[in-house]
């Protein structure tokens, strides 16, 4: 071989190298919403710890969901705040039983004003979380030198925005939807036609009728009027402080590089969208894990009717006496089995086919080999 060919060969595995893929693992903040929203986020941070990314997640010591004392394969930054879980689960509770039993009672100004009330004391707990930590030197000069490269926010939670531009890095949003998409509107830009887009979580149609429109441009008044007000007169300043220039709450969202939308695209309503808009529905499921023994009898036992899994979410603890028998009796009148999650006081007119569960693994439910008939009520 002339020396020609052996000086060529020598970059052969420079070339090689050249031509591969590099694969960084980075350091990534989150900062998680409550309740079912959790569930959602957790499944992103697990997946980003797969991939060998360092996760950290900012939790308060009064978080009603996320339990920073469990030992998990990512870290926890725990802010210290002077209030308890209890303290603020009640106030969601507070805002849930209200939607639940008295919304149909009550005028647009009641509701209007109790929606306000519950959004106060909400905003009085949530800017103690803020002050733990933006008003924190020892925790930002921590989070600078970790120096983390993006930050995973529920936009449903105050602050994480304005803390991305704190620290100079990429935020993204993990939302499913904000009442009356005011968020995504006012803050995100993204158009949302009343004539065929019904505000979140109206149940109409795509094509309205002339009421139904009328009713829908109201809703859509109603809700921004309440989100200004609310962003107005609680935020705009506290994130023109924090920041030391004026500014809006909504602008600092509207900052956002990524809103990942957690639902799947043929199950929202048709509208435009933007770029930075993805939608990522069905991130939390996984494969199934075998039932507990006395479930999986219960549900063999439906033969070719199937089953049907019940559930109001992870927020609604507990119904009136009146709603729980109404349900229980209407769940006892089909023919398939009924697995309901629900912890409140077991109803009297519960039937045989139905069977209650404080907590239900509906991944497993829905996702099992049995033959089972998924069913929405």
């Amino acid at each position: 071989m002339s020396s020609t060919w052996r000086g060529l060969l020598q970059f052969v595995p420079l070339l090689i190298l050249c031509g591969c893929a590099m694969s960084l693992a980075g350091n990534v903040l989150v900062l998680p919403g409550e309740y079912s929203h959790w569930i959602n986020m957790q499944a992103i941070v697990e997946e980003l710890v797969k991939r060998n990314h360092s996760i950290t997640v900012l939790v308060s010591t009064a978080s009603p969901t996320v339990d920073y004392r469990k030992n998990e394969n990512f870290n926890f930054e725990v802010l210290q705040v002077p209030f308890s879980k209890s303290e603020m689960h009640s106030v969601s509770q507070e805002m849930i039983n209200f939607w639940m039993h008295k919304t149909q009672n009550a005028s647009l100004l009641d509701t209007f004003f109790k929606v306000k009330e519950v959004m106060e004391k909400a905003t009085v707990l949530q800017k103690e979380i803020c002050d733990a930590m933006l008003r924190n030197s020892k925790l930002q000069d921590k989070l600078r030198r970790t120096q983390y490269e993006g930050l995973l926010v529920d936009p449903m939670v105050q602050c994480g925005d304005l803390l991305a531009q704190v620290l100079g890095i990429p935020l993204i949003f993990s939302l499913r939807f904000s009442f009356g998409y005011t968020i995504e509107r006012f803050c995100g830009q993204l158009p949302t036609p009343a004539s065929y887009v019904p505000a979140s979580p109206v149940q109409f149609s795509d094509r309205m009728s002339f009421v139904q429109r009328l009713k829908n441009v109201l809703l859509y008044t109603f809700h921004s009027l309440l989100f200004y007000i609310h962003t107005t007169v609680n935020w705009d300043h506290y994130y023109s402080e924090i920041l030391g220039k004026p500014t809006t709450a909504c602008e600092v969202m509207g900052k956002a590089d990524l809103w990942l939308i957690r639902t799947n695209w043929d199950f929202d309503y048709p509208r435009p969208l933007l770029p930075n808009f993805q939608f990522v529905g069905g991130l939390h499921c996984k494969p199934s894990n075998p039932l507990p023994a006395d479930m999986e009898e219960f549900a063999q036992s439906s033969g070719d009717d199937g089953i049907v899994v019940f559930s109001l979410g992870t927020m609604v603890e507990d119904l009136t006496r009146e709603k729980a028998n109404m349900i229980a009796s209407a769940l006892g009148q089909i023919p398939q089995k009924v697995i309901w999650g629900y912890s409140g006081m077991k109803p009297e007119t519960l039937a045989p086919n139905t069977r209650v569960y404080d907590w239900i693994p509906q991944n497993d439910l829905l996702g099992n080999v049995l033959k089972v008939q998924k069913k929405q009520i």
